[in-house]
């Protein structure tokens, strides 16, 4: 793997921004109409698939923690699964549906953090 100095940094970061995508998604989805109602023109699958999301950044946050290689597959997963959600969001956008502007800033701020720990945590160059 490579430089392990990355790992608990990045295992923080991933924790934290996991503890709060599930507050923040839990509000939207299940808090009271006050809360429901400030996420104004949430896409809906967006929304579930980002609060199911935070779980698996808790999960990496603790293998990044750990150093454990699997952290780096859930990485490549959310690297995955972000991406086509990001695609599918895109074609609802321009079909025309309803969105809040700032959906585009959080997907790509969720997107890039993923892909920074895919690279981060890359494996190291053959040296022969």
């Amino acid at each position: 793997m490579a430089s392990m100095r990355f790992y608990k940094p990045l295992a923080a970061v991933a924790v934290v921004f996991g503890a709060l995508t599930l507050f923040s998604g839990g509000q939207a989805l299940f808090g009271d109409a006050e809360a429901r109602a400030a996420v104004g023109q949430a896409v809906g699958f967006v929304l579930w698939f980002n609060f199911l999301a935070g779980f698996v950044y808790l999960l990496a946050g603790l293998g990044l923690w750990l150093r454990q290689p699997w952290a780096r597959s859930l990485a490549w997963a959310l690297v995955i699964g972000t991406s086509l959600v990001a695609a599918a969001f895109g074609l609802h956008a321009w079909n025309g549906g309803g969105f809040e502007a700032r959906t585009v800033g959080a997907l790509v701020l969720r997107l890039g953090f993923w892909v920074a720990v895919v690279a981060l945590t890359g494996r190291p160059e053959h040296r022969g």
